[in-house]
């Protein structure tokens, strides 16, 4: 390091220590807080300054606030510049105590700054700061100073480790503020105190980042996801895959146990692979992604913090031994999210209608949207709500008496849900659920209901669907007070009542009876019983006794209830089988009251006994047997009596219809009953010859109801990863059983809900497969040629999303990625050999480029075959001049300057703009220009340039290259003047003129100089003219002219071009166009015209600029050159390598369409500038394109039209931009071409020949003009080739010269008033009367036309009108003025500019091409745009003399009224004054001069710091005596 940098890192060392200083004995580090920001080979354009050194600015301190002035606190002053430019900094501000008290509460605050992350290259901040004190000697050596981190003791001290030793030392008590206390915290060092910093980067939060990284958030964004994996050595692979941990995931970590090793593979979105071996313990990065791994003897450990900037495949390779295990635990971002849209479009064009938002499903991966059920899979994800807002609020217009009448106006309500009623209630008590169905529905003007879009209603909450009911509880069992016991003394029993009470506290049914409480149980009386012995129970008496007792016994009623039967009634018959009924009541009685009650039948137990019995008294026949029977006799009569008697056959109901409805049968069931018990028994105890026929009867004879009816399911559509299968649902309806004719009806006839015609179906993983994308193009069309595609292992899982897989996972037999293509022969075509031999030996020849038809093979060779085959295609032919030697005995060829006169006028902005020396151009400023003098036998090095007369120089911005050419970079008004090429003795003269610029060229001074000094005998005016012969036209001839076209431009900057404008700095002054035209019409960059065609217009509108006529000749103009140029303007922007063009040969006219790179090729017209040659006088051959001339009558006029293309093109013809309709005299020849016979006056129009096929269109026109009379006509042409006005002589008829002679001539030509317009836009046409008129007004008679040759041209009795398109510019209302600030309370609005019919329907920009053109930007007064630079005062300068003084001062973007910062870019409108500089800027003296040089020696003395050489030579005077 020499004498000076350390003098400059020692000094500026001392110049910031003035604050903080350590005074160390020899050997002690010493810091300085601000070094490492304004050393010197560190040294910022801004440098930081201490604080406590700047004067206080009084407009800088805030007014008090109410709190304040309470206190004695003044207003706190501006916070200070941020102590770092990123990765978190702080800044304060101070207030001053207003009293010779002491104030409570602190005088300076904090705030964070700077939260922007730091470069890649911009290091460790505390890492610099330690840095910093490498040249500082400690311990009498220099030391390379290492950070260290996290101090648990005093993590705001900088403390460093010397590289290479364990020389840990505390260099500074305190970091700079700004620096983290810990490596993994927010938290930051100000003024030495560790202060908490959340995750929203304010001071003192608790505001900490969730697990899926986001600032206080709750964990909804991301899932977590944990595993484990399994090695399998058996399967004989040397490594597996673990996991895939998808991208932007965090707080990964994963540990395995084994003999096995990890590494891991990540693969970008973009497709780039990585892999990444795990070797040592330690830090490692891939993808931007940092990764702590730690290796011990037994397991692995892996910590990614994350967020991981690519697909992590974590794999393990295997090493022989034990299987391992490892065990993973990550955080996965959801990555489909709900976001809200734009909003619909309006429901109507006018009158008041409504808009809505909805939501749509974004894939934060790809960044594109998917179908909603990918974020319907994730239960985190809420759906946002739509909004609703009103749209086209004005009126409509009236248009011919009828006023459109839009939906949703006062009369017309929005759409509103309509619900179904409600269905039954799923359960009768405890609470159950009913639905309904809800729709969106609309109404019209008539009052009818019909079912429209649901996004229609959202507007509004949709209604429920379900809701609860009957939410009472169910009845329940309440069981009464215990009565007393039955007995007295020994056991008994005791009753209780059990109701079943509902929620209304009413006894009613409905009641569990299984969960019935008990109604009776025993009960014991603590009181002895004494029995009688001789009482016996029932069963202890004989069994008749028994039975007999039964029979006679009654039962009676108890204190438990008991079913209680009544006496049976008489037999229902006298003989026979008949029944008998009786009564049964469940009954108990009241101990306590003694009295019976009636309960209901439930509350007894058991069966209850039968109220009915059959029987029998005596036969109803015949006799009884007689005594001398036997018994045996007896019985079998008895059981045939039994059999007839006891059973028989019965109706018993009907079975279940065979039909729901449209008409069924039923048949009658039949069974055998038992009459006693009414019970059926076996059919084979009735006689079956008595049973009874069989009946049918009809049911169910209501006609069916409409009904769905659905199909057969079809096959999933895929075998797994979630497919569909359908069927078909149809609401059909069939009259009748019988009818064969099935009616399908609306959806909305049957009942709801419709049967589902989808179904999900195989919802498993599928295996990993190869997915193929479509075949590339082939790499030959024919002749055989290759083509691939790309093939990708993907899986599709369960959940429908297809997951991106290594090739690894997929068969390994892939599908074949390329295949043969274009197998068919390319048909024959020329192919161009070598250049011929020059034609001559020497001086100037010319060289043929030769063609050979061939063929090419399969391999890819050309083959050559015969020309016959090539013969349908045309054979390329191309000449170019040749040069050997100069011939001897030859004249050197003069020099010539190949110079164009043309007039360029630039149209909108292009990169770059090439001119050609001998016209005029009129150039936007800011366009980079090349002009070029393209010279004949002259070298292109020695030409010299000239501007104004005086030699071209070398400027910044402009430059004479090697080339011969001028490039002159963002042209500017200065720019503007004429500028010659000389070569030799020639010269030419070019003029640039810059648009917007209010200057106008002058004849240079030094030319009038120049031309008073060449008198020689003529004057200075005739020597002035004599010096600008060579100027092609006067210096501001087309000035008018150019500034009407541009006014047609209907520029979108018309303010925008102005080179002159005050305070504009190079940056807004050339601003790009805020729109583009529409894609299918292309604004040419340049417009481009011959000087002559210039001349004509300027001859015609001599008139005047402002006359209807000059409009029309404008307008024309203009749409001629933007229509017909987009190949000029290719070659203007780039030129051909060889500026010298042949005008030789036929010239193609090609359309302004894309060309087609099929075998197909668009339409062209051939346009030759020449009249067919070796013609009879009478008949007149032109080709079209040019302007058609007859100075004298001919027999026939044939306009020859030929065209080529592929297909062939067909050939129309128009008149004046109409159909041309053909008679005897007007016809079209077999080849295209038009034939007039015998033209005439009236044959005078544009005519335009169109040639069109399939692949496109072009035109091409002739303007036909007939000569009669006398005089000088001239005509335009839009003849390319042409070099001027054509011009003829009309002379007179003898008749017209006998009928009148003289000035007196009463002959004139008397015009009526122009017809209506044909059209009302689009290009129309208008016609007079104009006829001859002989004698003096009053007395007048119309003559023969011929006779009124003399008083002058015949008037027109035709014309153009309305030529401007159907088509209008429209505009939207003025946006907000929030643009950029261009100005003191200045900034811009915009608002759209479309073209639109009169119908009004958006039409491309083109079909308003002519109509001024409204601006769509604007400038507007805002009061947010009222900024201004602020700026405070300088800091002492840091040294006395010599030259590494500065000074710097605060500049800030402030608010006029308010005085708030900004940012600065909003004060960029103008310049921002400068921030530091140099001062001091004196020599320090004589070298035998002994002073000091700086401010700061009286701290070199304290530190001891003179011995130092550095020190010494800027502390003279101080160190003098040391």
């Amino acid at each position: 390091m020499t004498g000076s940098c350390l003098w400059t890192a020692g000094l500026l060392l001392l110049a910031v220590y003035a604050k903080v200083a350590v005074l160390a004995s020899d050997g002690d580090a010493v810091f300085i807080r601000e070094f490492t920001l304004i050393r010197r080979d560190h040294l910022s354009e801004e440098p930081l300054h201490d604080s406590s050194q700047k004067p206080e600015d009084p407009s800088s301190r805030t007014a008090r606030s109410e709190e304040d002035r309470d206190t004695l606190w003044d207003a706190w002053g501006s916070w200070s510049e941020c102590s770092r430019s990123c990765g978190g900094g702080a800044s304060y501000s101070l207030r001053r105590c207003l009293s010779s008290k002491t104030c409570e509460g602190q005088n300076i605050k904090y705030r964070t700054c700077s939260n922007v992350d730091c470069p890649p290259d911009a290091g460790d901040f505390r890492a610099q700061q330690c840095s910093a004190h490498a040249d500082v000697r400690y311990q009498g050596e220099f030391h390379e100073w290492l950070p260290v981190y996290n101090d648990p003791d005093n993590p705001c001290s900088l403390k460093c480790k010397a590289k290479g030793s364990d020389l840990m030392v505390e260099l500074a008590p305190k970091v700079l503020d700004g620096t983290r206390c810990y490596t993994e915290s927010l938290d930051m060092c100000i003024s030495g105190i560790c202060q908490i910093v959340g995750c929203d980067h304010e001071l003192g939060s608790t505001a900490k980042e969730d697990n899926c990284g986001i600032c206080n958030g709750d964990g909804s964004s991301c899932r977590l996801v944990r595993g484990h994996y399994k090695s399998q050595h058996a399967s004989g692979k040397t490594e597996d895959t673990v996991v895939v941990i998808p991208y932007k995931s965090r707080l990964v970590r994963l540990v395995l146990k084994g003999p096995d090793h990890l590494y891991v593979e990540s693969k970008t979105l973009q497709g780039v692979k990585s892999e990444l071996v795990l070797d040592k313990s330690g830090q490692y990065h891939l993808e931007n992604t940092t990764l702590e791994f730690q290796k011990f003897l037994d397991k692995e450990v892996l910590r990614i913090t994350g967020p991981l900037g690519a697909d992590f495949t974590v794999k393990v390779h295997f090493v022989s031994g034990a299987d391992s295990m490892v065990q993973y635990i990550y955080y996965q971002p959801i990555i489909h999210r709900w976001r809200e849209t734009d909003f619909f479009p309006c429901s109507v064009t006018c009158g008041g209608g409504y808009q809505l938002t909805s939501a749509e499903c974004f894939d934060l991966r790809s960044g594109r949207v998917v179908v909603d059920q990918y974020c319907q899979y994730y239960p985190e994800n809420v759906k946002p709500k739509p909004r609703l807002q009103e749209c086209n609020m004005e009126p409509c217009l009236d248009s011919d008496g009828y006023k459109e009448i839009m939906p949703y106006d006062l009369y017309h309500p929005l759409p509103r849900w309509e619900s179904s009623p409600w269905t039954a209630c799923s359960t009768s008590c405890s609470g159950g659920i009913q639905s309904r169905s809800v729709s969106c529905v609309e109404e019209d003007m008539q009052g009818n209901i019909t079912p429209t879009e649901e996004w229609k209603c959202l507007y509004s909450t949709k209604t429920a669907i379900l809701q609860p009911c009957n939410d009472f509880d169910c009845p329940t069992w309440l069981a009464q007070e215990w009565s007393p016991c039955t007995v007295t003394c020994g056991q008994g029993l005791r009753y209780r009542v059990v109701l079943c009470i509902d929620h209304r506290g009413l006894h009613a049914g409905g009641c569990n009876p299984t969960t019935k409480p008990h109604i009776k149980e025993e009960c014991l009386v603590t009181v002895p019983c004494y029995k009688s012995i001789d009482t016996l129970p029932v069963e202890a008496k004989p069994v008749w006794h028994k039975q007999a007792i039964q029979l006679e016994e009654e039962v009676t009623v108890t204190e438990e209830p008991t079913f209680i039967s009544g006496p049976w009634q008489p037999c229902s018959r006298t003989c026979g089988i008949g029944t008998q009924q009786r009564t049964i009541k469940c009954q108990v009685l009241l101990s306590f009251s003694q009295t019976v009650a009636d309960l209901p039948d439930d509350e007894c137990e058991g069966d209850k006994p039968s109220s009915s019995q059959p029987c029998y008294r005596t036969p109803c026949s015949g006799e009884l047997g007689h005594g001398g029977e036997s018994r045996e006799g007896e019985e079998e009569e008895g059981k045939m009596l039994q059999r007839e008697e006891l059973h028989d056959w019965e109706y018993e109901g009907f079975t279940e219809c065979s039909e729901s409805c449209g008409g069924g049968v039923q048949e009658a069931v039949i069974i055998c009953l038992n009459k006693q018990t009414r019970e059926a028994v076996d059919q084979n105890l009735c006689v079956s010859s008595r049973r009874p026929p069989q009946l049918l009867q009809d049911c169910k004879t209501h006609p069916c109801p409409p009904r769905w009816e659905t199909g057969e399911w079809s096959s999933c559509s895929t075998t797994c990863g979630v497919g569909l299968m359908t069927r078909t649902v149809a609401c059909t309806h069939r009259p009748s059983r019988d009818s064969n004719h099935t009616a399908v009806l609306r959806d909305a006839d049957c009942q709801k809900p419709k049967p589902s015609p989808v179904q999900a179906c195989n919802r498993f993983d599928c295996p990993p497969m190869w997915n193929t994308h479509d075949w590339g193009q082939c790499s030959q069309t024919c002749g055989g040629g290759v083509q691939k595609r790309r093939l990708l292992c993907k899986q599709r899982l369960a959940d429908g999303s297809i997951l991106e897989l290594p090739d690894t996972f997929c068969p390994s037999r892939s599908p074949a990625n390329q295949q043969p293509c274009g197998k068919q022969d390319c048909p024959p075509q020329w192919v161009t050999t070598d250049w011929s031999q020059c034609s001559v030996t020497c001086g100037n020849g010319v060289q043929t480029l030769q063609a050979v038809c061939k063929k090419q093979g399969k391999n890819g060779r050309y083959l050559a075959i015969d020309s016959k085959n090539c013969s349908m295609m045309i054979r390329p032919i191309r000449i170019r001049p040749c040069f050997l030697r100069h011939c001897k005995n030859l004249l050197k060829p003069d020099t010539t300057i190949l110079a164009q006169r043309r007039v360029y006028i630039q149209w909108r902005k292009g990169k770059k703009i090439q001119l050609v020396v001998g016209g005029y151009a009129y150039l936007l400023p800011w366009t980079t220009v090349v002009l070029r003098c393209p010279t004949r036998h002259f070298r292109k090095g020695h030409i010299h340039w000239l501007k104004e007369g005086r030699p071209l120089v070398n400027l910044p911005h402009l430059s004479i290259k090697p080339q011969g050419y001028v490039k002159i970079q963002q042209v500017r008004s200065s720019d503007a003047g004429i500028y010659t090429c000389i070569a030799g003795q020639v010269r030419e003269h070019f003029v640039l003129q810059i648009i917007g610029s209010k200057q106008k060229l002058s004849v240079p001074q030094s030319w009038l100089l120049e031309s008073g000094h060449n008198k020689a005998g003529r004057s200075g005016v005739t020597s002035l003219e004599g010096r600008f012969q060579e100027l092609p036209m006067p210096l501001n001839q087309y000035d008018n002219l150019v500034e009407r076209l541009l006014e047609l431009k209907g520029s979108v900057h018309d303010e925008e071009y102005l080179a002159d404008k005050p305070q504009s700095s190079e940056k807004n002054r050339s601003t790009p166009e805020d729109e583009r035209p529409s894609k299918d019409f292309v604004m040419p960059v340049m417009l481009i015209v011959d000087s002559h065609r210039l001349d004509e217009i300027m001859h015609n509108l001599s008139e005047g600029l402002g006359g209807p006529r000059g409009e029309q000749l404008i307008t024309q103009l203009l749409s001629e050159l933007t229509m017909l140029q987009g190949e000029t303007n290719e070659s203007t922007l780039h030129p051909p390598e060889s500026a010298e063009s042949s005008t030789q040969g036929p010239f193609l006219h090609k359309p302004s369409i894309k060309a087609h790179t099929s075998r197909g090729r668009s339409p062209v017209i051939i346009q030759r500038p020449k009249k067919v040659g070796v013609v009879p006088q009478s008949e007149m051959i032109v080709y079209v394109g040019g302007l058609v001339l007859l100075q004298k009558p001919v027999v026939n006029l044939e306009l020859r039209c030929e065209a080529l293309g592929d297909p062939q093109p067909s050939i129309t013809w128009t008149k004046n931009g109409k159909q041309l309709h053909f008679s005897s005299r007007v016809g079209l020849l077999s080849t295209g071409s038009l034939r007039i016979r015998s033209p005439g006056k009236g044959d005078e129009g544009l005519y335009t020949c169109t040639a069109r096929n399939r692949l496109g269109s072009t035109s091409l026109s002739s303007w036909l003009q007939v000569a009669s009379g006398k005089g000088r006509t001239c005509v335009h042409s839009n003849n390319m080739g042409g070099s001027g006005p054509a011009c003829f002589e009309r002379t007179n008829s003898s008749q017209s010269a006998q009928l009148c002679q003289g000035q007196a001539c009463p002959l004139r030509w008397r015009v009526d008033a122009w017809s209506p317009c044909s059209v009302t836009c689009g290009g129309g046409s208008q016609s007079r009367t104009v006829r001859c008129m002989k004698g003096a007004e009053g007395s007048s008679q119309e003559v023969q036309s011929r006779y009124c040759l003399v008083a002058g041209r015949r008037p027109s009795n035709t014309r153009l009108c309305n030529i401007l398109p159907c088509a209008r510019w429209a505009t939207t209302s003025w946006g907000l003025c929030h643009g950029q600030c261009v100005g003191p309370s200045l900034a811009t609005q915009h608002r759209y500019v479309y073209c639109q019919e009169t119908n009004g329907t958006k039409v491309p920009s083109r079909m308003c091409f002519g109509l001024r053109r409204p601006s769509s930007l604007k400038n507007c007064t805002t009061e947010a745009c009222a900024l201004h630079w602020h700026v405070g005062l300088w800091t002492q300068c840091t040294a006395t003399c010599g030259r590494h003084g500065f000074q710097s001062r605060q500049v800030t973007c402030k608010h006029h009224r308010t005085g708030k910062a900004t940012r600065e870019h909003h004060c960029m409108w103008r310049p921002r004054p400068p921030s530091w500089r140099r001062c001091n800027i004196l020599s320090c003296g004589r070298a035998g001069e002994c002073q000091d040089s700086t401010r700061y020696c009286e701290k070199v003395q304290q530190l001891e710091l003179c011995p130092l050489p550095q020190f010494k030579s800027r502390c003279c005077y101080s160190c003098r005596n040391t």
